[in-house]
């Protein structure tokens, strides 16, 4: 199993500083990768609730920095030479398809081949008004602005004619530097996610929220809707946020990790929250030290 860690570009870490000690330190640790979460803006009074906690409450308030995270990564890429470089989970369909894929593009380029595109639908509506984009139908506006995306990665000559968006009689250079394009991680659990994993994930991006059998379940549907749409099953991968796990104690998290291991999960993402910088890499340093091994 692989590990990947959460930038603090959330919060009161969020600083050029830590986000370079941090980074740098993960590299050396060993981790695998380096991940962003995405929110443009905070909505003040939000009645939508929150689907990561039972409570509904999302835990970032309007007045908490909140970096932008493709700009996070390009700064993270400049400081790290190994790691990968993800988002979990950029949303898609507050964005133009095809603004995000010059932007993927070109950090892919310039990070020597790095990315894993983590794509997701959002779930905040208050933030989709702010933006002026509909929150209805975000999901089939999803699944056309990624076959936009990937034409404009993979074809000279990029065609995509759909609903919600046309891609017709323009060029778009450089491509991605991976070949045939970088990886795609869907993020969600809903029907819809599943099937969007299904169809165009080259792995499903779960949250640690339901049980390892659960997780395992959910996993058989993408990969019956891998099997619907023409693809090969086994060629998906099993991923994993587990925001929680990085604080408790390793003798605890180690039997739970190796049972989602047992079931699949190839790579985990891992967060290290801390009132100070110094108590995020000590957690992060007792993770590396005492998890991992084991687990390797």
């Amino acid at each position: 199993m692989r590990f990947g860690v959460h930038i603090p570009h959330v919060g009161h870490l969020a600083s050029r500083e830590n986000i370079a000690t941090f980074v740098r330190r993960a590299e050396e640790l060993g981790f695998h990768s380096l991940w962003v979460s995405d929110h443009i803006v905070i909505p003040q009074g939000m009645e939508t609730r929150y689907p990561g906690r039972a409570s509904g409450r999302f835990p970032v308030t309007p007045d908490m920095p909140f970096l932008e995270p493709l700009i996070t990564l390009a700064y993270a890429a400049s400081l790290t030479q190994r790691m990968l470089l993800g988002t979990s989970v950029l949303i898609l369909p507050m964005r133009h398809p095809i603004i995000v894929a010059k932007e993927l593009a070109t950090l892919d380029v310039l990070s020597g081949g790095r990315l894993i595109f983590g794509v997701g639908v959002g779930w905040l509506k208050e933030e989709f008004d702010a933006l002026g984009a509909s929150f209805a139908g975000r999901g089939p506006r999803t699944d056309e602005y990624l076959e936009a995306i990937i034409s404009l990665w993979t074809q000279d000559d990029p065609s995509f004619e759909g609903s919600h968006v046309r891609v017709q009689g323009i060029g778009f250079a450089p491509k991605p530097l991976q070949k045939p394009r970088p990886p795609i991680w869907v993020g969600g659990v809903s029907p819809g996610a599943l099937k969007r994993a299904g169809r165009y994930g080259d792995a499903w991006h779960a949250t640690g929220l339901i049980s390892p059998q659960e997780l395992s379940g959910k996993f058989q549907e993408v990969q019956n809707y891998a099997r619907k749409a023409g693809r090969d099953p086994s060629a998906i991968a099993l991923s994993v946020r587990l925001d929680g796990v990085g604080r408790q104690d390793p003798q605890q998290v180690i039997p739970y990790l190796q049972e989602l291991k047992a079931i699949g999960v190839s790579h985990a993402l891992v967060a290290f929250p801390a009132r100070t910088l110094e108590a995020s890499l000590e957690l992060m340093e007792r993770f590396a030290s005492q998890v991992i091994p084991p687990l390797s």
